[in-house]
């Protein structure tokens, strides 16, 4: 028995300094952990250093949407949206991004449809609670910060996800006689905007907006219109589609303004379709120049 335990601790040691050596082996490879390892599990962990990671990821998939674009202008608010047709099947009315909360407010949204799906229908749940408590529409600001509250309650909680998805907020207050735009992001974050972007074509957008006339204190009547502003995010758009990568689109245009009542409805498809073909144009014109511009340096 002795010189079986003996035999078989023998074998332990031997097992145990073999293994030992073959962790100590210079050279040997490591297992690779990422930075966000053991932190990326739940939305309620903070990394080390202070990120949080399910959100950022949430924010990621926004990024691979179609791009959303919002612009306010002196006489309304104009949404954009670039939808992706999945499908030739697809009718052209089904698998919106961009709804109708009330008279007074729309949402153009990007990112996961579904997750976006369940925070118009809490806008809309909070338009109708607000009118039925204080019998009047639910002001801009109220309804945006009702909206990112709910958001932000999606990262506080293991057992939730945030969501994939934002809303762009364009809205009207008839007591104040005021417009604004707003952007709920998936952290909860809610801010308001002169123009906006989000969705895989959201910086160069921002920079091609940047260039509008959008905030003349000293002579208001400089910043754009509705009607130009239709034809500008038309043109945005269309130039940030790269036919060659990315899939057909369908261009979904909506605009509040006092062409419209100051009620949120679907920019009428003549207007659409003379903004995009002045949009391609428009695209053609500087692609020219730039050919021009080349062969000028080259000479």
């Amino acid at each position: 028995a002795q010189g079986t335990t003996s035999s078989t601790g023998a074998r332990i040691s031997s097992t145990s300094s073999s293994t030992t050596r073959t962790r100590t082996t210079p050279g040997a490879k490591q297992p690779v952990m990422s930075a966000g390892s053991g932190y990326d599990l739940s939305s309620s962990t903070f990394s080390p250093d202070g990120r949080i990671f399910q959100v950022e990821y949430a924010s990621k998939a926004v990024e691979n949407g179609g791009t959303a674009l919002g612009l306010k202008c002196r006489d309304g608010v104009v949404l954009a949206v670039e939808k992706p047709v999945l499908n030739k099947m697809l009718l052209p009315t089904s698998n919106r991004r961009i709804h109708s909360v009330d008279e007074a407010h729309g949402v153009a949204v990007t990112g996961f449809v579904a997750d976006a799906r369940q925070i118009v229908n809490r806008a809309r749940d909070e338009a109708i609670g607000y009118e039925e408590t204080y019998g009047t529409k639910v002001p801009p600001s109220v309804l945006s910060d009702r909206l990112a509250a709910y958001v932000h309650y999606f990262t506080l909680h293991g057992a939730l996800r945030p969501f994939g998805a934002t809303a762009l907020v364009a809205s009207y207050d008839d007591e104040t006689k005021e417009h604004a735009l707003h952007m709920i992001e998936p952290s909860g974050m809610s801010h308001r905007y002169f123009a906006c972007a989000a969705g895989k074509g959201r910086q160069p957008a921002k920079t091609e907006m940047e260039k509008l006339t959008l905030n003349n204190r000293e002579d208001p009547a400089q910043n754009i219109s509705v009607r130009e502003g239709v034809k500008q995010l038309a043109r945005i758009i269309h130039a940030l589609h790269d036919e060659a990568k990315d899939k057909p689109f369908e261009l979904e245009m909506s605009w509040l303004c006092e062409e419209s009542g100051w009620k949120h409805k679907g920019v009428p498809r003549d207007v659409i379709k003379e903004s995009v073909e002045w949009a391609k144009k428009d695209i053609a014109e500087a692609e020219e120049e730039d050919e021009d511009s080349d062969e000028e340096m080259e000479g």
